[in-house]
Parts: structure tokens; C-alpha cells; sequence
């Protein structure tokens, strides 16, 4: 009878983690960006002789949507790259751009990730665009049934992958107007696969004024 009961606590307890883990209650929280932080963050160019700059260069006279990859190599980042991708023609018709950040560049990895991404990529050595409070997912991830369901999506979806690189640190998706329009869009991943709404993102970039239209509106 003991034995009977420490398995029937120890099954009450796995299924009380696994139903805990199913819930919002142990994943990081987010912090939201501002202008201010965003603009001051240092790329990098992908060049053999790499320029730094300053983010603000990439929205500042047309605005712009922008990518921070979690992992080039994953799967289910590569899916939603092309779901960006997507709308570049509708983003190149506002004329605002699309870019990506990602935190390393380790062999091939950003070269493979850009048949699924049809913009720029810069490289952000200080990991800025993934904070300001940085939020990982480690293994907790594998047992919650929102990230297997986005598992089973991409594989679906003809999208496949490989493990290299660091891929627990949490990426998103900005939306950021001209000048000092602001965050018109900000989604913080929040499981392995959270993607971004195609469509939340070309309706804040419809918003987007460019520099001059801004400026006259003042």
C-alpha cells in the first residue's frame, strides 16, 4: 500500500509540473523596449571588412520591420523569416524596409538562413535587440504542447534545420517607425515558435510615415 501511494504522489506531482509547465506562470518576463534604448544598440555589417553603426540608421528616414533571429539554423526561425518574407512586396510598395539581427555568426549559418529571409542581416554582438531584459527558454520548452504543436507546424511546412549556434536566448519582431514615430510593433517570442502575425505586422507599417510626411505633420 505505501509503495502504492508514493507512485500514485509521485504521478500527482509529474502531472502538476507538466500542467504548471503548460502555463505562463515560469516563463521569463518581458520588458518592453524603447526608442531610446533601441536606438542606441551597435550592429554590425556581415562584410569581409565589417562598419558598425548605430540601429537608428536602419529606420530613421523610412521606418522599418525587424527580425531579431533566435537561431538561424532552427527550423521554426527559418518559418518565420519566410512568413516575413512574405510581405516584402507589400513592405516594398510602403517603402519600408525588413531586416534581421542575429546574436553570432558561426560558419554558414547566416549564409543557409537567407534563402528563407529576403532582407539585410546585421550581427548583434551585445545580444541588445533580445533585452533589454534578456529571456531564455531551456528545456522547459520541450515538454509544453504549444511549442510541439509549433514543432509539427514547421516540420509540415517543408521547414527544416540543424542544432548549431546558441538558441535559448528569446528573439521577436519590431515595428519601428521614422524619425521618432516609436515602436509601432513590438512581439517578444514567447515560447520556442511563437511567431509573429503576418498581418498585426504590415498593419503597424502602414502606420509608418516617412521622415519627410513625419516632419511635416509637426
Amino acid at each position: 500500500m505505501g509503495m502504492w501511494s508514493i507512485g500514485a504522489g509521485a504521478l500527482g506531482a509529474a502531472a502538476l509540473a507538466l500542467l504548471l509547465a503548460n502555463t505562463d506562470v515560469f516563463l521569463s518576463k518581458s520588458q518592453k523596449a524603447t526608442l531610446e534604448y533601441l536606438e542606441d544598440i551597435d550592429l554590425k555589417t556581415l562584410e569581409k571588412e565589417p562598419r558598425t553603426f548605430k540601429a537608428k540608421e536602419l529606420w530613421e528616414k523610412n521606418g522599418a520591420v525587424i527580425m531579431a533571429v533566435r537561431r538561424p539554423g532552427c527550423f521554426l526561425c527559418r518559418e518565420e523569416a519566410a512568413d516575413l518574407s512574405s510581405l516584402k512586396p507589400k513592405l516594398d510598395e510602403l517603402g519600408v524596409p525588413l531586416y534581421a539581427v542575429v546574436k553570432e555568426q558561426i560558419r554558414t549559418e547566416v549564409q543557409d538562413f537567407q534563402p528563407y529571409f529576403k532582407g539585410e542581416i546585421f550581427l548583434d554582438e551585445k545580444k541588445r535587440f533580445y533585452g533589454p531584459q534578456r529571456r531564455k527558454m531551456m528545456f522547459m520548452g520541450f515538454v509544453r504542447l504549444g511549442v510541439w504543436y509549433n514543432f509539427f507546424r514547421a516540420r509540415n511546412g517543408g521547414f527544416s534545420g540543424n542544432l548549431e549556434g546558441e538558441g535559448f536566448i528569446l528573439g521577436g519582431v519590431f515595428v519601428v517607425g521614422s524619425g521618432k514615430q516609436g515602436i509601432l510593433l513590438e512581439h517578444r517570442e514567447k515560447e520556442f515558435g511563437d511567431k509573429v502575425n503576418p498581418v498585426s505586422v504590415l498593419e503597424a507599417a502602414r502606420k509608418i510615415q516617412p521622415q519627410t510626411s513625419a516632419a511635416k505633420s509637426k
